[in-house]
This record gives structure tokens, C-alpha cells and sequence, in this order.
């Protein structure tokens, strides 16, 4: 078997309300109200989805430990590094690290670090010749 990509993720949060600001606002996705619910917000990153779920849910399918604040990924992004720095500082987001050179899964990019509301961190990768 072979995996082509990936198409979603589950962060679970303890403020659904200033999650979903924080990704709709601060990096701009859109909210796919047709695939949302009371349980969970759905938003658009790409051609990928990011779920954000209520911590501590137990409905459906769902983690052994559903609890917020666990996890370590990455977007990338097609600014420039400084108008991404410029951006985080306008919403008042602290730059955890960075720019550091990272490689990533197409080569070389420049990544900076951020914590979302539930203080997962957040990497923020621009590569350098795409």
C-alpha cells in the first residue's frame, strides 16, 4: 500500500472558540460550515483539512486520550518569512523560535515556531525555491 497524502487532522482543544478563531483568523482558513457540527470545527489548510474537537470528547471514534495540547506539526506557508513575522506580531503571537533552517519533505525551507491556544506548536515553513 502506498499513502498519497495526508487529508486531515484532529486537534483537540480545550476552547473551541478560541481555536477556531486563532486558525480562522490568524492563518486565515476558511470554515467549512457543511462539515462542521456541534462536536467539532472543520477548516480548510490547503487541500487539507484541520478538525478541531472538544477535549476530553468521547463521542464516535475517538483517541484513547483525547486531550489538548499534544501535538507537533507543520504548514507551509507562500509568504515571505518577514511578512509572516509581521503577520504573527499584528495578532499579538509570540514567535516561539526562529527563522531556523529546517528540511522538510520538499528540500530546504526557513521555519519559524508558534503556540496555538492550547499551546501545541505550530511550525510555519517557506521553502525556499518554490
Amino acid at each position: 500500500m502506498k499513502m498519497r497524502r495526508l487529508d486531515h487532522i484532529v486537534l483537540y482543544v480545550k476552547d473551541m472558540e478560541a481555536s477556531r478563531r486563532f486558525y480562522h483568523e490568524v492563518f486565515d482558513m476558511p470554515i467549512l460550515d457543511d462539515q462542521s457540527t456541534e462536536d467539532y470545527v472543520t477548516l480548510r489548510c490547503g487541500h487539507q483539512l484541520i478538525r478541531l474537537r472538544k477535549a476530553g470528547s468521547d463521542k464516535g471514534l475517538v483517541v484513547e486520550k483525547p486531550e489538548a495540547g499534544t501535538a507537533d506539526f507543520c504548514m507551509v506557508a507562500r509568504d515571505k518569512m518577514d511578512d509572516i513575522i509581521r503577520h504573527f506580531k499584528s495578532y499579538e503571537v509570540p514567535v516561539v523560535k526562529g527563522p531556523v533552517t529546517k528540511h522538510g519533505s520538499e528540500g530546504e525551507m526557513q521555519s519559524i515556531y508558534v503556540n496555538d491556544p492550547d499551546q501545541n506548536l505550530v511550525e510555519v515553513a517557506v521553502y525556499q525555491n518554490k
